[in-house]
């Protein structure tokens, strides 16, 4: 029954041949069995989760009215927060809280009667790209117990790719939705800004951070992307437009007469040979289902990761000024005569990590009395640039497309004493988040040199989410035509467990 994607688990919820509360037994025997070896997640809420299941079921025996994925469970990033569950952001300046509240996110999830069940491991405050930044040590990619699982959101992505969960809600600022899908062979969907209520999500960069659906299909994608979708109130980045028809398109999957644009300035040199032949490959396949193929350039897109990491930091440094010891959290050094400057320094050396540090150290200097102009506000500069060069390739394709990362998975430490080379795992996905529109990575096979999955990026139009999904759908088909069964079924290093 794991095997199933949440459609199906889905339908056969909905045909009365199992309960949710028997498929969420299943998810969590089967989190039992492997996470030790995964560690995907950071708190399994095993009582809480067979509640809801109970009540989706009661509601379905007694004949009302449920959601489409009602009944299916899904694993929750650590970032949202969720009443009465511990929930950390991979920090151990927040280990043991317990929000008062719900995120909209979980509110949307609860009244879709969709079953959490528990928190996922992720890079510190989603500061990261493989989730070896996490307090509470690394999440390990299923494929290769040794390699990263991708970051900031690795926990929700290793959670899928190691069937212990179907669905997932991850948070992306830089990539760290698309990212871990492309190491995973998962499916990953950054929506446009705004798309997606961001009331309860633990701010990182307030003006890049949003949260989006994580599955092992598209259709699945699709499904989780309009139960969390819409306009919130408690939101003013929130936008006041209907939700775009994802899963009809989802359905759809034809692409005849679609003009598909490829990146020139995201398909060059620093990219593995494996990556660049499965790309290749992707693209011929989508011509052989009737798109037509073209490239455009975006000149400004080798820009984009100088100004991310001015822009990111900056609002990371406001945003984690919070984390003071006074209100909420750990608290350091609290004893008679001890100042609030003190005990605030004592817990923030305590609870934030090397990386956290970092970035706050930077965000703060580069919004310094004399620096700003220079550094922050030139980034910005940069960014409308980006937002112009999508406008104008968009005047001439559907939607653009790239490899989602220049690399497979690397190994766990191969790069956590080299910051720069971290980073440079986000080149071709920063540039979305900085224009504030729509990306979806799914898998287009295995690198032939090391055996692991290589992601396929597309992305659309601000609210015209809808485009990615007919793509994405389209080639999904495509290459399980050509594999004859999903990625996921090739996975080796959880086999037999």
């Amino acid at each position: 029954m794991i095997d199933l994607s949440a459609d199906e688990m889905a339908q056969k919820l909905r045909a009365g041949e199992t309960t949710s509360v028997a498929l969420t037994r299943l998810h969590l025997d089967r989190i039992a069995a492997v996470d030790g070896d995964v560690h995907a997640f950071l708190y399994v809420d095993t009582e809480g989760a067979l509640a809801q299941a109970a009540a989706v079921d009661a509601k379905r025996e007694a004949g009302e009215k449920l959601s489409p994925l009602a009944g299916v469970p899904l694993a929750l990033k650590d970032v949202m927060v969720q009443k009465g569950v511990p929930t950390t952001a991979g920090s151990k300046i927040l280990e043991g809280w317990r929000p008062p509240y719900d995120s909209t996110i979980v509110t949307n999830l609860k009244n879709n009667g969709i079953v959490i069940l528990g928190k996922t491991n992720m890079d510190e405050f989603a500061m990261g790209s493989s989730t070896e930044n996490s307090a509470y040590g690394p999440t390990h990619n299923p494929w290769d117990l040794t390699r990263i699982p991708g970051g900031s959101g690795g926990g929700s992505s290793a959670a899928l790719a190691a069937f212990e969960a179907p669905l997932a809600i991850g948070t992306d600022t830089g990539g760290s939705i698309r990212q871990p899908a492309a190491v995973t062979g998962t499916v990953g969907v950054k929506p446009t800004y705004g798309g997606v209520s961001r009331f309860g999500l633990i701010a990182f960069s307030s003006s890049l951070d949003q949260a989006g659906p994580c599955a092992r299909t598209v259709l699945d994608a699709a499904l989780l992307h309009e139960a969390i979708a819409g306009h919130d109130p408690k939101d003013s980045t929130s936008i006041n437009a209907p939700v775009p028809h994802v899963v009809a398109a989802a359905k759809s999957g034809d692409v005849k007469g679609m003009k598909i644009g490829v990146v020139k300035e995201l398909n060059g040199d620093g990219y593995q040979r494996g990556v660049r032949t499965r790309f290749e490959e992707s693209l011929e396949l989508l011509a052989a289902a009737g798109a037509e193929i073209v490239e455009v350039s975006a000149p400004n897109f080798e820009y984009a990761l100088a100004a991310y990491y001015l822009i990111a930091p900056s609002e990371c440094s406001s945003n984690l000024a919070r984390f003071d010891a006074m209100r909420y959290g750990v608290r350091v050094g609290d004893v008679d005569g001890a100042s609030a400057e003190s005990v605030m320094n004592l817990t923030r050396e305590v609870g934030f990590g090397r990386e956290v540090k970092r970035r706050i150290i930077l965000g703060t200097y580069a919004l310094s009395s004399g620096y700003y102009d220079a550094y922050y506000g030139s980034a910005q500069k940069v960014r409308t640039l980006i937002t112009q060069d999508f406008n104008r390739a968009f005047e001439k394709c559907d939607v653009m497309v790239s490899p989602t990362c220049p690399t497979t998975a690397f190994k766990i430490g191969e790069k956590s004493n080299d910051p720069i080379a971290m980073y440079l795992n986000d080149i071709a996905t920063i540039p979305v988040n900085m224009a504030g529109i729509g990306g979806m990575s799914l898998p287009s096979g295995l690198a032939p040199e090391d055996g692991l999955p290589v992601g396929f990026q597309i992305m659309a139009p601000a609210m015209a989410d809808e485009r990615m999904y007919v793509v994405g759908a389209a080639l999904e088909s495509a290459l399980l035509t050509k594999w004859g069964a999903p990625l996921l079924s090739k996975i080796p290093a959880l086999a037999g467990k």
